[in-house]
């Protein structure tokens, strides 16, 4: 730990002099990061070290520390500080969340060209800083030969505003279907790419994985997007749903109330807090299965307050995931409730009344 701490703080000193053009005294930054000069000198001298280009100059008969930029002159030309490279360089763990995808190449060229700008020493010490990014790579969507090819071809039909004709395998139907379609942009999202285009058959505007996309051909016919049409983006949805959006009055616990209140879900969201520690959420967004999904990861601790067909979906949701649990019990070993789980309540086949509702699934 100690390390660790020595390390961060020599990583802030050198955050601190880079945004200082005319440099700073060993006594000011003393007194602005609260350490002692002993500790400055000793940071300035490792940070000099790892190789990172400090320079020491006379301003008013006082000596000032600074960055110099010129080491990094090949980068710094387009506009990137010392600091800044060194940051891209941290970050590359979330930047290669996209590995799979059609950037892939381009964010490897990026980081190798990065990578080559610092020298070992310096890559070494970046490499101490503990825990600066730590990404959980997300489910990523398998793509087959072509893929990138398919990729490039959207977004040629979408930034020339061209026509294209695009078979397509919808999960939902479990067939393919032809369309002609006006591509409007690429947009990746939940460890996928998705195409969102309008469709003049159906006069709206749909979303595509593209991945399913089996055949694209783009026309020289050029299209002139609706106003309307361009307008619609995926803010109204929780996920990558479109459609029109509501308002939703969702009322949580107090146990999940903290978590809830410290994010921004969607940028229309209103919090109300309840008598008993628990608040009211509401929000305009479309009814969708990526709301569905949300509230339902929340379990027992949430309840949907409006509209009255949210509540019926979501209840609907939760009877289709009881029959999946409730005939297992019949045949099953007994259930040994524990102390954790004493709150909960689960009857067996023969003490439940028929149901006959139908879960909601995804289009």
């Amino acid at each position: 730990m100690p390390r660790n701490a020595e390390v961060i703080r020599q990583w802030k000193l050198l955050l601190h002099l880079d945004g200082l053009a005319h440099g700073r005294s060993v006594d000011e930054l003393a007194a602005e990061l609260s350490v002692n000069k002993r500790t400055v000198w000793r940071d300035l001298a490792a940070l000099q070290e790892a190789g990172f280009p400090l320079v020491d100059d006379k301003r008013d008969r006082k000596t000032v520390w600074r960055v110099l930029q010129l080491p990094l002159k090949s980068l710094t030309d387009a506009g990137l500080s010392v600091t800044e490279v060194c940051s891209l360089y941290m970050s590359r763990a979330l930047l290669l969340t996209l590995t799979g995808s059609p950037f892939e190449a381009g964010l490897n060229s990026l980081l190798k060209k990065v990578q080559r700008a610092l020298s070992p020493k310096t890559r070494e010490f970046l490499d101490k800083l503990p825990n600066v990014v730590r990404v959980r790579p997300e489910p990523r969507k398998k793509v087959s030969a072509g893929y990138n090819e398919m990729v490039a071809k959207l977004i040629e039909a979408s930034t020339r505003r061209k026509t294209a004709y695009m078979r397509y395998f919808s999960v939902s139907s479990n067939r393919q279907k032809d369309y002609i379609v006006h591509p409007y942009l690429v947009e990746y999202s939940e460890g996928g790419l998705y195409l969102r285009a309008f469709v003049p058959e159906y006069d709206e505007m749909r979303l595509f994985a593209v991945e399913r996309i089996r055949r694209c051909t783009i026309t020289d016919e050029s299209f002139t997007p609706i106003t309307a049409a361009s307008d619609e983006g995926f803010e109204p949805s929780l996920g990558l749903g479109m459609g029109k959006p509501e308002r939703i009055l969702l009322e949580f616990s107090a146990r999940v109330s903290p978590y809830v209140r410290e994010r921004v879900w969607h940028e229309s969201q209103r919090i109300e807090e309840l008598p008993d520690g628990g608040l009211r959420l509401g929000m305009k967004v479309c009814r969708d299965w990526a709301l569905h999904a949300w509230v339902l990861s929340w379990g027992p601790h949430v309840r949907v307050a409006a509209p009255s067909i949210l509540a019926q979906e979501i209840l609907a949701m939760l009877d289709g995931a009881r029959d999946w649990y409730v005939p297992r019990f019949e045949f099953g070993p007994p259930f040994n409730a524990t102390a954790s789980s004493s709150a909960l309540s689960l009857p067996f086949l023969e003490n439940r009344r028929p149901n006959k509702r139908r879960s909601v699934a995804p289009s």
